[in-house]
C-alpha cells in the first residue's frame, strides 16, 4: 500500500473515498462538518436518524452523497473527543484500514489523523497511522499453499494535515514510518520463521545479503573456529548440545564518519531454545523460536537505519546459537571461562541467553563504542513484572536510560525502567566460580542484568528484556516487531544530536 501526506480540502476532492470522524453525541469531526454544509445537512441528518452514534468500532459507509465529489464517505467512530487516547487513536486507524480493505476503494483520503491526542502532534499522528496500517497489512503466510487474498485491496491511502505548515514534519513522519514499518516487518519475517530454516547459519545469510542492498553495510560472519580463537567459551558452550553450529554476524552500517564512535546493538538470537539439559515445559514450546527475536530487531532496526540513510555509524550484532539436549550438551554444574576471563557456574542450561550475551558483549569493546544497548527475550520474571505490553529497562547510566524512555514514548514503543542496585548483584554468588548463571526466584529480570553489566564496564551500556513484548500467543499468534520502532527513534534521536553539535 501506498501512503501519501497532504493538506486538501475535504469538499474539494474527487476520490473513492473519503474518512472523517464522528465523535459521541453524534457531532462530526471539522473536516465532516466541511462536508455535511456542502451536501446541505445530509450527514447531520443521517446522525439525527442514530444510524451512527460515534464510539468507536462504528463505521458507517455511505455511497453517492449529495453535492460530493467523493464516491464514497466512510464515517468512523472516534469516541468522546476529549477523551481520545493513543490505544483509541490507533484502534480508530485499524478499524478504518479494516473497512477499507472491505469497500473495494483502490484509494482513499484520511482525515482521521487531524484528530487531536493529548500532548501529541501532526508528526505522531501521522507516524502512527503509517505505522498501524502497515503493522495491519502484514502476513506471514509464505509457508501455506493457500493465500488469504484481500478482494480489492486498498492501495493508496492519503493522509491529510489540517495546517499547511505542518506538512513538512508530514512528510518526515511518512519516511520514518515507512523505513520503521520496513524494519519491523522483516524482523517479523525472521522471528516467525520457523526454527527448522532460521538456524543460525540462516540469520549469517541474511545479515551478509544485506550488504547487496546498502551501499554503506559490510558484514563480518564469525564462525566456531574463530569464536574458539577468541575463548567464547560461553557463547560457545550453549550451543554445543545442537547439530546447527553457532554463527555471530557483525552487521557495519557506516553513515558517520571514520572517526565517529558506534553506536552498538547487540541481539540474543537463539534461533530455538529446548531450555537444554534444563528442558522446559512442552506447552507453548514451539514459541521459543521467537528467542532470537532480540537479534531480529536488530537487523530490523539496521534496515530502517540504512533505508533512512541516517548520518551515523551503527554496529547489529547477532548472536546466534541453538539450545539444545543432546550428549554433547552443556550441564549444570559446568563452570565456564567467557571471553573476559570470568568464570560462570552454569546452574540453568535454560539461563541460556545471558551466557550468549555476555561474551558478545566483551566483544562490542573492540569498537570503542559511544554506547552499547543489548536486547533480549531474557526472562519470564520480565512478563511476571511488566506484562505484554512494556518491555522492561535496566542500566546504571542515567544519560541513555533518559534517553531510550524519551525515544520510547515517542515512538508508542514504550518501556520501563527497573533499578539494578549493587545488592541484587549478591544474589549470583557462587561458592565455585565468579558468579553464578542465575540468582534464584525473586528478581529475575534484575539478576539477570546485573549478569549481563559485569561484562559492560568498559563503556555505556543498556539492556533491554523484550521476552513479554516480542511476540503474541493465541490464535493470533506471532511477532511484534519490538522494539524496532523504539531503537530506530533513539538512533535518530542521535543523529539530531549530532547534527545540532556540528
Amino acid at each position: 500500500m501506498e501512503f501519501l501526506v497532504k493538506n486538501v480540502s475535504p469538499e474539494k476532492q474527487r476520490t473513492a473515498c473519503v474518512v472523517i470522524g464522528v465523535f459521541e453525541s453524534r457531532r462530526l469531526s471539522s473536516a465532516g462538518e466541511d462536508l455535511n454544509k456542502l451536501s446541505e445537512g445530509y450527514l447531520d441528518a443521517l446522525l439525527r436518524k442514530g444510524d451512527i452514534e460515534g464510539k468507536i468500532g462504528q463505521v458507517l459507509l455511505l455511497h453517492h452523497v449529495p453535492n460530493i465529489l467523493s464516491e464514497r464517505i466512510l464515517l468512523v467512530g472516534c469516541g468522546k473527543e476529549r477523551e481520545l487516547t493513543e490505544k483509541h487513536y490507533k484502534q480508530i486507524i485499524r478499524k478504518t484500514v479494516l473497512t477499507l480493505n472491505d469497500t473495494g476503494a483502490r484509494e482513499a483520503i484520511c482525515f482521521l489523523s487531524e484528530l487531536h491526542v493529548n500532548a501529541r502532534d501532526s508528526y505522531w499522528a501521522v507516524r502512527q497511522a503509517i505505522e498501524t496500517a502497515h503493522d495491519l497489512n502484514y502476513r506471514f503466510d509464505q509457508f501455506k499453499t493457500h493465500k488469504k487474498n484481500t478482494r480489492r485491496p486498498l492501495r493508496k491511502l492519503t493522509f491529510n494535515v489540517s495546517m499547511r505548515k505542518d506538512l513538512q514534519q508530514a512528510e518526515l513522519a511518512l519516511r520514518h514510518a515507512n523505513a520503521v514499518s520496513s524494519g519491523v516487518s522483516i524482523c517479523k519475517d525472521l522471528a516467525n520463521m520457523p526454527p527448522n530454516v532460521c538456524t543460525p547459519r540462516y540469520l549469517a545469510k541474511q545479515a551478509q545479503a544485506l550488504t547487496m542492498r546498502f551501499d554503506k553495510i559490510t558484514t563480518e560472519i564469525l564462525d566456531i573456529a574463530q569464536m574458539s580463537e577468541l575463548k567464547m567459551n560461553s557463547y560457545l558452550a550453549v550451543a554445543q548440545g545442537s547439530v546447527n553450529p553457532a554463527y555471530m554476524s557483525v552487521i557495519h552500517y557506516n553513515g558517520g564518519t571514520s572517526d565517529q564512535k558506534p553506536v552498538v546493538l547487540v541481539g540474543k538470537g537463539l534461533t530455538f531454545d529446548s531450555g537444554g539439559i534444563s528442558l522446559k515445559k512442552p506447552a507453548a514450546m514451539d514459541e521459543m523460536k521467537y528467542d532470537m527475536a532480540g537479534a531480529a530487531s536488530v537487523f530490523g532496526t539496521l534496515q530502517a537505519v540504512a533505508e533512512l540513510d541516517l548520518a551515523i555509524n551503527v554496529i547489529g550484532i547477532l548472536a546466534a546459537a541453538e539450545n539444545m539436549p543432546s550428549s554433547k550438551a552443556y550441564r549444570p554444574g559446568d563452570i565456564l571461562t567467557t571471553m573476559s576471563g570470568q568464570t560462570v557456574e552454569v546452574l540453568n542450561t535454560d539461563a541460556e541467553g545471558r551466557l550468549v550475551l555476555c561474551d558478545a558483549l566483551t566483544y562490542a569493546e573492540r569498537f570503542t563504542p559511544e554506547c552499547v544497548i543489548d536486547i533480549a527475550t531474557l526472562t519470564g520474571a520480565c512478563i511476571s513484572a511488566l506484562g505484554h505490553e512494556i518491555s522492561a529497562l535496566v542500566s546504571p547510566h542515567k544519560g541513555i536510560t533518559h534517553e531510550l524512555l524519551v525515544a520510547s514514548n515517542q515512538s508508542s514503543d514504550k518501556a520501563w525502567q527497573l533499578p539494578m542496585d549493587d545488592k541484587y548483584q549478591d544474589l549470583l554468588k557462587s561458592p565455585f566460580a565468579d558468579m553464578a548463571n542465575v540468582g534464584g526466584p525473586s528478581a529475575g529480570t534484575i539478576t539477570a542484568a546485573c549478569f549481563l553489566s559485569r561484562f559492560t564496564k568498559a563503556y555505556i551500556w543498556a539492556h533491554l528484556d523484550i521476552a513479554g513484548t516480542a511476540w503474541v500467543s493465541g490464535k493470533n499468534k506471532g511477532a511484534t516487531g519490538r522494539p524496532v520502532s523504539l531503537l530506530t527513534q533513539f538512533i535518530i534521536n542521535k543523529t539530531l544530536d549530532k547534527k545540532n553539535d556540528s
